[in-house]
């Protein structure tokens, strides 16, 4: 039989990469925290440049942009709202995926509404939705109101001893001890 050994430079190599990772991990709640902020920023100054001159959203609204399904002033409320409530939600990670969503969804529709987009602003829309799918796929993170707020949610509405599956990493202390 021979002993394993863990002597020579693989190990060593393996070991590093895994310090490596287990760092990177550490990291993951402020990199989620950053780009909520950063997608919550541009959503919101854009609904506050919407606001500033509603006249003129309204006529963009109409001449303009190509919003399918709604009326012309009917997309501009609703954009707006969303631009302005959303970002707010998302920003603190309320709602966090519902915020990612929502905006996904307002995202979308505005990369779709314009007849023409130049190239550095689809890839900034792009760029944002990537994000946002980021955000909708993993949750907003552990610097977030959801992982304080949906574990409560869940006993006041499921009863203190329910066992929901479902949304498990969200509550706090759920993740699986490492060894």
């Amino acid at each position: 039989m021979i002993p394993a050994t863990h002597a020579g430079p693989l190990p060593r190599l393996w070991s590093l990469g895994e310090r490596a990772i287990a760092t990177l991990e550490h990291l993951q709640p402020a990199a989620q925290l950053a780009a909520r902020c950063y997608v919550a920023s541009v959503f919101f100054r854009s609904g506050l440049t919407k606001l500033r001159d509603f006249d003129t959203t309204i006529a963009l609204f109409m001449d303009e942009y190509q919003v399918p399904l709604l009326d012309p002033t009917v997309a501009a409320v609703a954009g707006t709202a969303g631009e302005l409530v959303l970002p707010v939600l998302l920003a603190f990670g309320l709602a966090g995926r519902f915020a990612a969503a929502g905006l996904g969804v307002v995202n979308v529709v505005a990369v779709l509404s314009l007849a023409e987009i130049a190239e550095a602003a689809l890839q900034g829309h792009l760029f944002w939705g990537s994000l946002l799918a980021a955000l909708l796929l993993w949750g907003p993170g552990r610097w977030s109101l959801d992982r304080w707020a949906v574990p409560a949610l869940r006993r006041r509405l499921l009863g203190a001893s329910a066992q929901a599956d479902t949304l498990r990493r969200d509550i706090p202390h759920a993740d699986p001890v490492r060894r």
